[in-house]
């Protein structure tokens, strides 16, 4: 009889536990916070989830923007944020560091793509190989743009100046949108960009795709080359942007959000929304993508340091 009862409120306890955690996750509106200005890579993924997770969650879904410092002002709030699962950071490379990642619980992969070389049309060169002839015979005075130092868009082309062996000068913004504002107006000649950003200003002919940074050509992108068969062989970049949450998230909580991230990512129309965009749909366990955060931060940490480069 002593076993039937603990059996029994045992039962009891764990669907007790169940009921509240339906009701804490999400009990409320959930905010996704983007780092950044509108307008960049962050922004617009973070739109494009956002109508099917409020579906699912049956919670009003607010994207807000709070850029400034390279993402590290957004960072910080959702890091000192109620650890409820209802305050999400759409982050990048550039709003994590050594000294914060231990301040976010990941949740989810929403895409790693590669970034494309993008360049205004004064720019006199129509691939990688016509770039890097152009800045060696002008040291120092062809710029690109970036959503600020350490961002993705800041390493991608430092990784590309030591390749290749040549000087360009970095004219870091606040965000993405206002570097791209730049790019367009030529104020700027080049960008090492989010697809989903610039591909709509390439097909328009306002900008020119040089090549994509990946390993390998873009399924979305078949006809654009890589940088590396372009003549700089061993060169690679990726661009990635995902949800974290607070640290002392509940696991449980954690677990159900990347679960209905993964299933809005599997959806058709929202695949087909990004793939337009040439932004590679993603989705993984918090585990996987915890362990994806520490290898693209060693191989970067480890390009500031050689570069000399202090992120913001």
């Amino acid at each position: 009889m002593r076993r039937v009862r603990d059996a029994l409120i045992g039962a009891v306890l764990v669907f007790s536990a169940a009921g509240t955690f339906a009701q804490v996750f999400p009990s409320k509106p959930v905010h996704i916070v983007v780092p950044f200005p509108p307008g960049g890579g962050a922004d617009t993924l973070a739109r494009i989830i956002e109508p099917k997770l409020a579906g699912i969650w049956a919670q009003p879904i607010v994207v807000e923007n709070r850029p400034g410092a390279s993402g590290h002002i957004g960072a910080e709030f959702v890091a000192k944020s109620a650890p409820d699962g209802c305050t999400l950071l759409m982050s990048s490379t550039a709003s994590l560091t050594e000294k914060n990642i231990d301040q976010f619980a990941p949740v989810s992969l929403v895409s790693a793509s590669a970034y494309i070389v993008t360049a205004n049309p004064g720019v006199a060169a129509a691939n990688i190989r016509e770039l890097i002839a152009l800045a060696k015979a002008n040291p120092g005075k062809l710029t690109f743009g970036s959503s600020g130092t350490g961002a993705a868009s800041h390493l991608s082309a430092e990784l590309f100046k030591a390749t290749a062996g040549v000087d360009l000068l970095h004219v870091p913004y606040k965000g993405t949108g206002q570097a791209l504002t730049d790019l367009l107006a030529g104020h700027v000649n080049l960008m090492f960009a989010p697809s989903q950003t610039v591909m709509p200003y390439v097909r328009a002919g306002k900008l020119k795709a040089l090549a994509v940074t990946g390993a390998r050509r873009s399924e979305t992108l078949p006809d654009l080359p890589t940088v590396a068969e372009s003549g700089l062989q061993g060169y690679e970049a990726v661009g990635w942007f995902g949800l974290l949450a607070p640290a002392a998230t509940p696991k449980a909580s954690v677990a159900r959000a990347s679960a209905d991230v993964n299933r809005v990512l599997a959806m058709s129309e929202v695949r087909e929304k990004m793939l337009v965009l040439g932004a590679d749909p993603a989705g993984n366990t918090p585990e996987e993508f915890a362990r994806f955060i520490r290898a693209d931060q060693a191989k970067w940490s480890r390009l500031m340091k050689e570069a000399g480069t202090t992120p913001e």
